[in-house]
């Protein structure tokens, strides 16, 4: 008897521990002081177009803080007005992710920041260029010793300096942090009930931890295939195994009200139409209206207190430093 209440004792922890570990708050940054120079550093190189060839894009053109850390773009507009290959996720919250882009080839900030830099379709330099001008701007200098005790300009520099700044881009605070810590009066009952359905119908199995996504690859068209135009084919091109095609990184759902468009290809408009298609081909299920409106306001109740940024003032170019011709044919 001892036994047996023991075991449902020790049951009946793990079910508080996954339920925990399942949904958490999103956390607060915490930045070391010794690290606060290299995100002052960061928030500047972030906001400043000359990283790309045109000197006209920088982090934050696709990445827009102003309105959740995306475009609001199927695709991204990079040099030359190329059409991007694949819609940008949002920034916020980054950090915690199983890895970085859609098809997880970045193993973390750092090593993601330099890929726009050099990508021939977004910001089109060359990590050699991209220091050359940095470190052709006198007003720099101090900023670089300050952070890295050096004003030697490299590329691991200025990726890492990306990187701590983007490490603040948290949201905490939203109404279901503030329902998940007890409040329970954060969220309306209709919310409540989308949240319901929502754990009801299994989209935890993807969606979960402290950004609701974002730890974990899954194959987009389980129940039935994804139909899109678009010729990104997920973790395939990284791993080249045929049983990874069309398979992406779980995207996060942290203020996913401010991320539209959705999906990879950004065909889904609206949130209702996202959880309307998801359910279809990763499910199985067809939602009633009622049933979209109710998980869709709970949807909402995920957007947090957004990052307070003051913008930086970027040093004036040297004598040294290159001449951008946004217009220049390539």
């Amino acid at each position: 008897m001892r036994i047996q209440i023991s075991v449902a004792a020790m049951l009946l922890s793990l079910s508080a521990v996954s339920q925990a570990a399942m949904f958490e708050p999103v956390p607060e940054p915490t930045i070391a002081p010794q690290d606060q120079a290299k995100v002052e550093l960061g928030k500047m190189l972030w906001f400043d177009p000359r990283l790309s060839k045109s000197g006209f894009i920088s982090c934050n053109s696709c990445h827009n803080l102003s309105t959740g850390g995306v475009d609001n773009l199927k695709t991204s507009v990079g040099h030359g007005w190329q059409q991007g290959p694949i819609n940008s996720p949002t920034v916020l919250n980054a950090e915690k992710q199983i890895a970085q882009f859609w098809d997880g080839r970045a193993a973390n900030l750092e090593e993601q920041a330099g890929g726009p830099i050099a990508n021939p379709k977004e910001m089109a330099s060359t990590h050699e260029l991209a220091v050359q001008v940095i470190d052709s701007i006198p007003g720099y200098k101090p900023y670089f010793k300050k952070a890295f005790g050096t004003d030697k300009v490299t590329i691991k520099e200025i990726t890492d300096a990306l990187a701590a700044f983007e490490k603040t881009l948290t949201t905490p605070n939203s109404p279901f942090d503030r329902y998940l810590k007890g409040d329970k009066a954060a969220l309306t009952p209709q919310q409540i009930k989308g949240f319901e359905l929502f754990k009801a119908s299994g989209c935890t199995i993807c969606h979960n931890g402290p950004l609701l996504g974002g730890s974990s690859y899954q194959k987009l068209g389980v129940v039935k295939p994804y139909q899109t135009t678009n010729t990104a084919q997920g973790r395939i091109e990284i791993t080249k195994k045929d049983q990874d095609r069309m398979t992406f990184k779980v995207p996060q759902l942290r203020n996913i009200e401010l991320t539209y468009p959705y999906f990879h290809d950004g065909e889904a408009k609206t949130l209702e139409d996202a959880v309307r298609i998801m359910g279809e081909v990763q499910l199985g299920k067809t939602y009633t209206p009622e049933q979209l409106a109710d998980i869709v306001a709970w949807m909402k109740s995920l957007t947090g207190d957004q990052p307070k940024i003051v913008l930086p003032i970027l040093p004036p170019n040297g004598k040294n430093t290159p001449q951008f011709d946004p217009w220049k044919k390539d």
